[in-house]
């Protein structure tokens, strides 16, 4: 039967009281007015919503509520901000809880993620929605994680799986959509989609999501393989410089490795193997088709958020010989897309007793659609994470054929399966899945291959292909996995010991692992299911036809992966950087690091503050993560203002940069003028020299002409500004890979990349100042059209603005849907590669593409005086109190207090809910 429900006295589905909430109050039901009358005008379905399809779907946070299944009484304690705190005697419960209460705030945004990693959204949005489908039933996500439930899960994992699948299904029984969100009453204007039941399977696959998004180096990959076709290699090397281990540490520098043997050379040549058709051969045929693929990558991320070199995360601790509280500090801001709702739901798990029956009392941050909490603290330890960057992706070059793929000399039948994608609204599609023992081929679900292999060695008669080499991909998140076991284990976790015991499993997506705990200690672990190749470095595709390259049946074992623990220097910096430097460590874990711009910004951060005997506070640590100096300023202004500027406008923004510390406030007008800079130097002195596949389409600027200019320098100009120097141009995205390219470009004035081609209304460029005059020029015009001539208004924030937008139908429903279901803009200080992480791509524009997601600032010496923040707020529901009331908060740099105990949740808590058996 339908959970029932029995409301206290004065129970509302929103929190009340204060005179906080009634600004809320007040502000919300203004929105509900401007929803119902946009909608009472017509969206263009004959159709509107009424208020009370709106607030339908709010939760109720106060009362009881009687729930299938539960043991006992558990109490759901909200605070001002809707953060829920749980209270529970058994896991069982605790975790059936925590499904009912995330379904309540976040079912939609669940539901899409389900859709998602299973490869059904055309299911939920038609046809737009079949060729992502097609990518991701090739992918097999949801298939692996039926895999890892059914044979590799433990059974206490499964336990909690299920106890949370309950707890969402119990909130689902007997609800319509409209009842769970708005967004199901929108989409029952254009078909008939119901919600389906909560299964265990439904919460693994989404780690699935999580490490493609964290995949590693897939795209650098094919990138390089696609340069191949207008660079030489030693071109393509100063494109991809080596890490700058001596200015960057890494972040294991004192020891922590258990002791190791192997013969794995990470330098091995990427020659071929077996016969004359080697990699080179293969290149011919083969760049239309993984530019192909490359398009069909960044339509998944789109989903889940951008992938690239800005695609990380801040994480430091420091010991408490350092701080001001005698016990460690931990700080921790995950780099991911902005996300309406944000990706993160913040949440406390608490066993009244902690025993055999209920071993759980943690807090932090979790995901909708998973138990247990992700990045957070126990009652022992602290943890963080930070993308480690190992690269667990390859690409292979596949020998095909009508009956099957080539190795070793042999045709080999592929493994394939049929799928059925189901289409809203439309017909079903049917597609056909192979697999070589390199992985599924993904080429397969590319659209351009009709074009592809007429230069290739090989033939191949299958039907729903062309004629060449297919593309199999490799990755270890294809694999069954413990990842979910881990999840539970660090919760449990009591010490350093079963902490790592907790790593071992955490295998996909690999990340940096630091810690805390109570007795004063700190830690590192770099876990993880890392490849060990038998041939390459994992740098391009690898021939799949030969038994010669490929992976070696097992990888780096867990024992051999570096850690540290207490290192003597007091503190442990992770950002992406190098693990450890490569000659010191026989296993290759990847060439693609992040450069460490921002690690070495923190590090330096922490010793300046420590030196002669300085401790670090809470707010020194928050300080530090709203740090936005830009490391490419400081090597590029004082060479930019070298330079000898005739035109007087373009020298009156030259002025801009006197006397600048390279911070990027967002009331800042040098660091709007030095970012419009950086862009141009890129786009002149890489953009026409890549391939035409890498060729990422800049936005096009309604640029005012300059004085006494004609129709040709008009034409010229527009092209300049759009990004599209000639047909061939591609544009860098301006990470830290292109600081250490620009940087090791310095003393070289006359490197043929500071040439630029003659434009109609500019000579070409023969050097570095010439360049970086002509960036300083493009750059005044590019910002007067944006921001205006008068350089007295300018400002960094009005560039750099971040909107937030629903994942689903705030990107594809009607505008004015749109303008309803999303927030913002704002305007937002910080950068591309600084610590405050507010990045940016230079192929695109200024706009803010990912953030830090949260921040936390961990109190281990008193777990009530810790702090966080999320990027919008506990609510998915649009039009909800609690919706995006810490944004504001978010962007300047605040953070919350963070209550524990009991009798700190107690002094918090606004609203109470009973569930009861």
């Amino acid at each position: 039967m339908p959970a029932t429900t029995t409301a206290s006295s004065g129970s509302t589905g929103t929190a009340g009281g204060g005179p906080r909430k009634k600004k809320k109050g007040r502000r919300a039901r203004l929105l509900l007015i401007v929803l119902v009358l946009a909608l009472v005008a017509g969206i263009g379905y004959g159709t509107y919503w009424s208020v009370s399809t709106v607030r339908a779907s709010y939760p109720q946070t106060n009362g009881t509520i009687h729930l299938d299944g539960l043991s006992g009484n558990v109490d759901v304690k909200r605070d001002g901000y809707g953060i829920p705190q749980i209270y529970a005697d058994s896991d069982a419960d605790l975790f059936r809880a925590q499904g009912f209460v995330q379904a309540q705030d976040r079912f939609w945004e669940m539901d899409v993620r389900r859709h998602l990693t299973a490869g059904r959204l055309s299911e939920m949005f038609g046809s737009g929605q079949v060729e992502t489908d097609s990518f991701l039933r090739t992918l097999g996500w949801r298939k692996v994680a039926q895999e890892e439930y059914d044979t590799v899960l433990s059974d206490e994992t499964k336990k909690n799986l299920q106890a949370y699948a309950d707890g969402v299904n119990a909130y689902l029984k007997g609800r319509d959509g409209k009842d769970i969100s708005v967004e199901y009453a929108a989409l029952g204007l254009t078909n008939d989609y119901k919600p389906s039941e909560w299964t265990p399977v439904d919460s693994v696959a989404w780690l699935k999501a999580m490490a493609w998004d964290l995949r590693g180096n897939m795209q650098d990959e094919i990138d390089r393989s696609l340069m191949t076709s207008r660079l030489d290699p030693g071109e393509i090397k100063q494109l991809y410089p080596e890490y700058p281990y001596d200015k960057h540490e890494p972040i294991v520098t004192e020891g922590g490795i258990s002791s190791v043997t192997g013969t794995f050379d990470p330098k091995a040549s990427d020659t071929g193997a077996s016969g004359a058709n080697t990699v080179a051969d293969a290149t011919q045929g083969l760049n239309t088709q993984l530019g192909a693929l490359s398009d069909t990558l960044d339509e998944i991320p789109a989903l889940l958020g951008p992938n690239g070199t800005g695609i990380g995360s801040n994480s430091w601790v420091v010991s408490g010989k350092y701080t001001t509280t005698n016990k460690p500090l931990l700080a921790n801001d995950p780099h991911l897309a902005p996300m309406l709702p944000s990706l993160w739901y913040q949440m406390g798990l608490h066993c009244r007793q902690v025993s055999e029956t209920c071993k759980y009392d943690t807090a932090g941050y979790t995901f909708s659609g998973m138990p247990g909490v992700i990045i957070g603290h126990n009652q022992d330890i602290a943890w963080g994470f930070t993308n480690l960057g190992a690269d667990v992706t390859d690409l292979f070059l596949e020998k095909v054929t009508g009956d099957g793929y080539l190795y070793d000399g042999r045709t080999k039948p592929f493994t394939t399966r049929e799928e059925t994608i189901k289409v809203a609204g439309g017909k079903d599609r049917h597609i056909t899945v192979r697999e070589t023992n390199n992985g599924p081929l993904v080429s397969d679900r590319s659209s351009e291959l009709e074009k592809v292999g007429q230069k290739a060695p090989v033939t191949n008669s299958a039907p729903d292909r062309a004629d060449g080499y297919a593309v199999a991909l490799k990755w270890t998140a294809l694999e069954p996995g413990h990842s979910m076991d881990a999840v539970f284990e660090l919760n449990r976790a009591k010490d350093f010991t079963s902490f790592r015991k907790a790593s071992e499993h955490f295998e996909v997506p690999s990340q940096n692992l630091i810690y805390a705990d109570t007795k004063g200690n700190i830690g590192y672990q770099a876990p993880g299911k890392i490849p060990v190749r038998k041939q390459g470095d994992g740098t391009t595709p690898s021939p799949g036809w030969t038994s010669a390259y490929g992976w070696k049946k097992d990888p780096i074992p867990f024992a051999e992966l570096p850690y540290e623990y207490n290192p003597k220097r007091g503190y442990i910096v992770t950002a992406n950087q190098a693990v450890i430097d490569e000659d010191k460590y026989p296993y290759l874990l990847t060439k693609d690091w992040g450069y460490g711009s921002r690690s070495q910004r923190i590090n330096d951060l922490i010793q300046s503050k420590i030196k002669g005997g300085g401790k670090i506070s809470t707010e020194d640590m928050q300080k530090m993560q709203m740090d936005n100096t830009s490391e490419i300023a400081a090597l590029l202004v004082p060479e930019l203002l070298k330079i000898n500027i005739a035109d007087k406008d373009v020298r009156q923004a030259q002025k801009l940069l006197e006397g600048w510390d390279y911070t990027q406030e967002a009331d800042s007008a040098a660091a709007a003028y030095f970012n419009g800079v950086w862009r141009n130097i890129l786009k002149l002195a890489f953009g026409d020299k890549l391939p035409k596949e890498m060729r990422v389409e800049g936005e096009c600027l309604n640029v005012p002409p300059p004085k006494n200019s004609g129709p040709a320098d008009e034409q010229d100009r527009l092209v300049r500004e759009c990004g599209q120097r000639s047909p061939d141009s591609a544009q860098p995205d301006g990470g830290d890979r292109w600081y250490q390219v620009v940087a090791n470009l310095m003393d070289k004035p006359d490197s043929k990349w500071w040439k630029s081609s003659k434009s109609r209304k500019d000579s070409a460029t023969e050097n570095r100042d010439q360049l970086f005059a002509r960036a300083m020029e493009d750059a005044r015009w590019e910002l007067t059209a944006k921001l205006g001539k008068d350089i007295t208004t300018w400002n960094w924030g009005r560039l750099h603005q971040l909107t937030l937008k629903n994942q689903t139908l705030g990107t594809e429903g009607p505008g004015l849907l749109q303008r309803l279901l999303n927030r913002g803009p704002w305007n937002l200080g910080g950068g591309e590669a600084a610590v405050d992480a507010t990045g940016w791509n230079a192929a695109g524009g200024y706009e803010v593409v990912w953030v830090p997601s949260m921040r936390m600032v961990v109190n281990v010496a008193d777990w009530d005086k810790s702090r966080w923040i999320n990027l919008t707020g506990a609510s998915g529901h649009a039009f909800a109190a609690h919706y995006t009331d810490q944004t504001d908060k978010w962007v300047n740099g605040e953070l919350l207090p963070w209550a524990y105990g009991t009798n700190a949740v107690a002094g918090t808590t606004t609203d109470t809910l009973t569930l009861k058996p």
